[in-house]
């Protein structure tokens, strides 16, 4: 399980009632500078080495990776503390958030060198609609990957985290906006990011949500996330999560 804590101070809290989500730029220390106050990254199962997988001269729509999460050794994290778990459950794959203000991972241990289409069928399964979840892609360590977020409460939008700083980077003001094709409360949503070349692209039961243009990452490991902002609790299933060169 891979946690990061985002800060929010009051003033943003409110500015989120009138605006839309805050980014999060404000991070926990890692484990080796605040041992005391840090959650431990889990680190990929022992048994299972990383798989390389690339698109360059596939097929396009071929699968580079699928899991429809019936088999619990298929290499995500299987952990739980006290400020939440991740695992494989109820035929999918669980992320839930009981800490506020926390993002919790998780991906499979693979290695996507090109162009990758992800796609995931998400839940929430309880917890506050104002929430977050949704897809990573190009993940190259804790500090340094993209996000592709939906909320319950219906916004989205595209993140990336480089070096430990959060940005929004699918909207002019640093903000998720609020979408009109995100089913609601604890209805399930399709989700799909694509990564090809410098374009980031996000959509929403088959409707494009959100795009940006960042050239910071490219390749790396896919995978899951959820949090919360001022109320613990986040539950969010996935179901049948699929890597296609694009």
């Amino acid at each position: 399980m891979k946690t990061k804590l985002i800060a929010v101070v009051s003033i943003l809290v409110l500015a989120v009632l009138a605006c839309g989500l805050p980014s999060g730029s404000a991070t926990k220390p890692a484990a080796t500078v605040a041992p005391v106050a840090t959650i431990p990254a889990t680190q990929p199962p022992a048994t299972a080495a990383p798989q390389t997988n690339g698109s360059a001269g596939a097929k396009s729509g071929s699968v580079l990776f699928h899991d429809d999460f019936s088999n619990p050794s298929s290499g995500w994290d299987q952990t739980s503390d006290s400020d939440g778990s991740t695992d494989y459950a109820n035929g999918g794959y669980r992320i839930l958030v009981n800490t506020t203000n926390l993002v919790i991972w998780a991906n499979p241990n693979q290695t996507f060198q090109n162009d990758v289409r992800i796609e995931v069928d998400a839940t929430k399964s309880a917890g506050p609609d104002t929430n977050a979840f949704g897809v990573i892609c190009r993940y190259n360590d804790k500090d340094n990957f993209y996000r592709f977020l939906i909320t319950s409460d219906g916004y989205a939008g595209i993140s990336k985290i480089i070096k430990g700083d959060v940005t929004v980077i699918s909207s002019a003001d640093g903000k998720i906006q609020t979408v009109n094709n995100i089913n609601k409360g604890t209805a399930s949503n399709h989700i799909r990011a694509d990564c090809i070349g410098s374009t980031l692209t996000l959509y929403v039961n088959g409707n494009q949500v959100a795009t940006a243009n960042d050239s910071s990452l490219s390749g790396g490991d896919a995978g899951l996330f959820a949090r919360t902002y001022d109320t613990g609790g986040v539950d969010i299933l996935f179901h049948d999560f699929n890597v296609y060169a694009p």
